[in-house]
């Protein structure tokens, strides 16, 4: 057999080992986790660190105050969840802190794996009140428990390794070939891998987001406004089959066949 060929089995001997190890809770999906979350947890603490000495933080103490009361009431659902899920084990990797950033002008949150969950002042008047907050921070812690930087990490290393074979094997072909198929690699990279995970990792997120915040105690109908109110802040947007995101109406549409999932949950904590 090839080197090349050997490259290749041992890629895909690789993925599969890997691909039966980590379930994502709720969804079951199976996914992809090569790195260590110690090693991850550290790496995502080290640029939480440098976002907040680089950011300005709010000093709206009425705004601060909301963000991390939402943000405690997220952090008690979240373990709840991961609990009921048979995840017990994993609420020792999460050391939960959030912090509302002072920029008007950058609609978005995060929440690193670990725990560590950042809001910008631009996106409150999208929220507008606590439970409107509680969809994105929702939303965003998610996505850390069900480990989705890990998967996104995993899926870049792997498909640095397919384009390391692929050069293997085109070594031999003329310069003007082997340009045009490591292009097309690109491309079938981008377009059939990475992004439509992506994808994937964001109708999970809003689904378990659902769970969380109805688990938390607000009303998981309210993401719909919520969305409607992103949906008309206009700009251009991509087509949805080349962006990390799903189009804004598909997500819509999803959730309000979503919402009967997680409203049980709502009403018990009332």
């Amino acid at each position: 057999m090839t080197k090349p060929g050997k490259v290749f089995i041992l890629i895909v001997t690789i993925l599969s080992f890997f691909i039966g190890c980590a379930e994502v809770p709720l969804t079951q999906r199976k996914s992809l986790h090569l790195v260590p979350q110690s090693q991850l947890q550290t790496l995502s603490l080290q640029q939480y660190d440098k976002v907040l000495k680089e950011s300005k933080l709010s000093k709206d103490q009425k705004k601060v105050n909301m963000v991390r009361r939402v943000g405690k009431r997220i952090a008690g659902a979240a373990e709840g969840f991961l609990r009921d899920s048979g995840l017990e084990h994993q609420i020792r990797n999460y050391q939960w802190e959030f912090n509302l950033i002072e920029d008007d002008k950058m609609v978005n949150a995060w929440c690193m794996p670990g725990g560590k969950v950042a809001v910008y002042t631009g996106i409150l008047p999208y929220t507008r009140d606590e439970t409107g907050l509680a969809v994105v921070v929702g939303h965003e812690v998610a996505h850390a428990i069900a480990r989705h930087g890990n998967e996104r990490m995993s899926q870049g290393l792997l498909v640095s390794m397919g384009g390391i074979a692929l050069a293997v094997a085109l070594r031999e072909k003329p310069s003007s070939t082997q340009k045009l198929f490591m292009a097309a690699f690109g491309m079938g990279a981008s377009v059939g891998i990475l992004l439509p995970y992506s994808r994937v990792h964001e109708y999970e997120a809003d689904r378990i987001g659902l769970t969380l915040m109805a688990r938390a105690g607000y009303d998981p109908r309210a993401a719909v406004p919520f969305w409607e109110r992103m949906m008309k802040q206009g700009g251009a947007r991509p087509p949805e089959f080349l962006s990390t995101h799903p189009a804004t109406e598909a997500r819509i549409a999803q959730i309000r066949e979503l919402i009967p999932e997680a409203l049980p949950y709502y009403e018990k904590s009332r």
